[in-house]
């Protein structure tokens, strides 16, 4: 997969993509992903990439030709699957639209700044725009960052245990079940019993159920109206 993102501030997205599983996955050849600075693009001695808005109102907005500019340079080297803008008032972002994007090759991400991108910009490229969450960041490189690690994991070969992403939490509308590890005993503590008995379909039954349990108490929005 390989994955361009356009930012005004390209070093914060320098660490996030620098280390543990997103480092594996581009080391392995598996993922690539390219900064660009917007930078460079704008206007005038002062590379100007924003102005007022018009109407008037506080906040800048991200002017149309820069961004062009640097889009159009990008599609003449390779095709998009999807061209998808980080913004509050996309789609909210979930496991599903994740494994989705995690099947495609190519991606284009834009990172919003101060008060967004002129709009006839999402009306002439976007395709895609997508929401973290209900509140606002300084600009779309964390919420960038965030897209890119939760679909570089889901590439086969990245983590070593592929079955791993397949039982996260989200993946089957259900929050995970517990997880323990050793000492067994900690503090007066005790790991279930039924996890040291090595009965594989029970323990798969009592992390279903555990499963179940969580979601009902914490995320009853996920289950069916049934449940």
């Amino acid at each position: 997969m390989h994955i361009d993102i356009i930012s005004t501030v390209p070093d914060l997205l320098s660490s996030p993509l620098s280390h543990s599983i997103m480092q594996r996955a581009q080391d392995k050849g598996l993922l690539t992903v390219q900064v660009h600075d917007l930078r460079p693009y704008g206007l005038g001695k002062h590379n100007s990439v924003d102005d007022y808005q018009f109407g008037g109102g506080a906040g800048m907005v991200m002017r149309c030709e820069p961004l062009a500019a640097l889009i159009d340079e990008l599609r003449a080297q390779r095709t998009y699957d999807e061209i998808i803008y980080l913004t509050p008032d996309g789609e909210r972002y979930a496991q599903r639209r994740a494994n989705r994007l995690s099947l495609l090759g190519n991606l284009l991400l834009i990172c919003g700044h101060y008060k967004g991108i002129d709009e006839r910009i999402r009306e002439e490229y976007v395709t895609l725009e997508i929401s973290i969450g209900d509140y606002v960041l300084s600009g779309g490189e964390l919420a960038a960052a965030v897209v890119v690690d939760s679909i570089g994991r889901l590439l086969p070969g990245v983590i070593g245990d592929e079955t791993s992403a397949l039982t996260d939490t989200f993946q089957d509308d259900l929050l995970a079940p517990p997880v323990y590890t050793r000492p067994a005993e900690w503090r007066g503590r005790a790991v279930p019993e039924i996890l040291l008995s090595g009965n594989t379909a029970a323990i798969e039954t009592w992390r279903e159920a555990r499963a179940e349990e969580r979601t009902a108490a914490r995320r009853p929005d996920l289950l069916p109206p049934d449940v």
